[in-house]
């Protein structure tokens, strides 16, 4: 457990690393979508966005506050964001599905 609880921090800190780098090396360009883009390929981060815009502290949050209040402060992204909550978790289950139905445990 602990093994996978380290992985699960390197990979979340790898991510988050690898996203401000993009962020800070394109910052003269208009990066609302890809910052959006970047939320949504990391549960973590989407659903700790999604919680702090309900609890209305966007602005601790900064530039990426500004840009998912604006987007994701609105009722159709609420059903955005929970859509995509729900695929990251339906997704990885039915793939885990497939594969205990072929082996033979």
């Amino acid at each position: 457990m602990g093994v996978a609880l380290m992985l699960w921090f390197f990979f979340a800190l790898l991510f988050d690393g690898i996203a401000l780098f993009i962020l800070f090396t394109f910052q003269d360009y208009p990066l609302e979508k890809a910052t959006i883009a970047l939320v949504a390929l990391n549960p973590i981060d989407l659903a700790r966005t999604f919680v702090l815009l309900q609890m209305n502290v966007s602005a601790l949050m900064g530039m990426t506050g500004a840009v998912m209040r604006e987007f994701l402060g609105t009722g159709l992204s609420v059903d955005y964001t929970l859509g995509l909550l729900l695929l990251w978790i339906i997704i990885p289950l039915l793939l885990g599905q497939k594969v205990f139905r072929r082996k033979d445990l």
